[in-house]
């Protein structure tokens, strides 16, 4: 599929915004009353609400972003937002606290913290629900996504501890999705025959396309991206997301490491993201010959 810049954005900035925000609700961070608690939380809060704001970039009407809560019994983006809302409004009384030092129970943050991790696990069901993309099809799909929000979130909080290991589990899943996901359309099957129904007939190819004018389709289901570019991005992807954080945080422990592992990680998280999309075959392909 066709890589918008916006869906990246909302992907790897809300995943790690709401990662972010579960440290902050389990207490794992405990902010200083005042300025420290607002920047940390607002910081927080920024992430995960401007990631959710640049996904209506992608809307054909994004003043209908709206309409996304009303279909929650089928829709698995419905349910992102309403699991979002609540996350944000379950921590609310948690970051009134840490700002004014109430000293108020955590209970709260512990419940937002659980619909934080919810919203990311929607987020991922969005694509994973997809058949006509078996890449995506995969339970791969959501392992990568909360492991991303996961580790991000880890490394932004400046735990070390919990870090290191999430960015070993992040190494794991992003080669498992890899992985698996190179095999998986020639694992379902589909092809020609099947998305025409005429296998029967024998062997079948494109005589003329579909249209002879670029359209929708084009434009945004069908791109196709070098193997050679794909091998190097991994790379850069797995060096950037994983190797470079874990050797910055094992230096030291202090802002200059965790700042430059966090910005080595999401340089990382943004080029494993554009190759989750570039990489998508969606089925339509077929009736293009271009799978």
């Amino acid at each position: 599929m066709h890589p918008a810049p916006s869906v990246i954005l909302f992907t790897v900035l809300s995943g790690l915004g709401f990662g972010f925000l579960a440290f902050l609700g389990a207490g794992l961070v405990l902010p200083q009353p005042g300025l420290n608690a607002l920047l940390l939380w607002g910081l927080g809060y920024g992430l995960a609400v401007g990631g959710l704001m640049a996904s209506t970039f992608h809307l054909g009407n994004p003043r209908r972003a709206w309409r996304a809560f009303s279909q929650w019994q089928s829709s698995w983006l419905s349910r992102e937002a309403w699991a979002s809302l609540a996350a944000l409004l379950a921590l609310a009384p948690v970051a009134l606290s840490d700002l004014l030092g109430l000293g108020w129970p955590r209970g709260f943050g512990l419940v937002g913290t659980g619909l934080a991790l919810i919203t990311v696990a929607t987020t991922s069901m969005i694509y994973t629900q997809l058949k006509t993309i078996p890449r995506w099809n995969h339970w791969t799909t959501p392992l990568m996504f909360v492991t991303f929000a996961l580790a991000g979130g880890a490394i932004l909080a400046g735990q070390t501890g919990i870090a290191l290991p999430l960015l070993v589990v992040l190494a794991l899943a992003l080669l498992a999705h890899w992985q698996f996901g190179d095999r998986r359309f020639a694992e379902v099957g589909a092809s020609l025959a099947t998305a025409t129904g005429l296998g029967h007939i024998g062997a079948l190819s494109v005589f003329e396309p579909a249209h002879t004018a670029d359209n929708y389709l084009l434009r945004e289901m069908i791109y196709v991206v070098g193997r050679k570019h794909v091998q190097k991005l991994r790379v850069i992807a797995l060096i950037c997301t994983v190797m470079l954080p874990a050797v910055l945080l094992s230096l030291g422990q202090g802002l200059p490491f965790v700042a430059l592992a966090l910005l080595c990680h999401l340089a990382g998280a943004f080029a494993a993201r554009w190759l989750f999309f570039a990489q998508a075959e969606h089925v339509v392909g077929l009736y293009y010959g271009k799978r």
